[in-house]
């Protein structure tokens, strides 16, 4: 199981916004390319951990700095699909 939290941590981390935006369609999710724009740079990069709880709140606390508490919601449930 550790193998698939490390491919998807590092998919997170080097995500581009048009990935983005494709995993929020297929998901149901909506953000626009600006936020999507502005949520990758932030991920790109950072060695994250969506699988830990207190990092995924921190860095969702982030997202809602730069693109809004709803856009930030909406990420999160993005990220909950990708932890499943």
């Amino acid at each position: 199981m550790k193998i698939f939290e490390n491919i998807i941590n590092h998919k997170i981390n080097t995500i581009t916004a048009g990935e983005l935006l494709t995993y929020a369609s297929q998901f149901g999710i909506s953000i626009n390319r600006s936020q999507a724009g502005k949520i990758a740079e932030y991920l790109r990069g950072r060695q994250v951990n969506i699988f830990d709880s207190s990092q995924r709140a921190a860095i969702i606390k982030e997202i809602a700095k730069i693109a809004g508490p709803e856009t930030a919601k909406e990420v999160n449930k993005l990220f909950l699909q990708f932890t499943k």
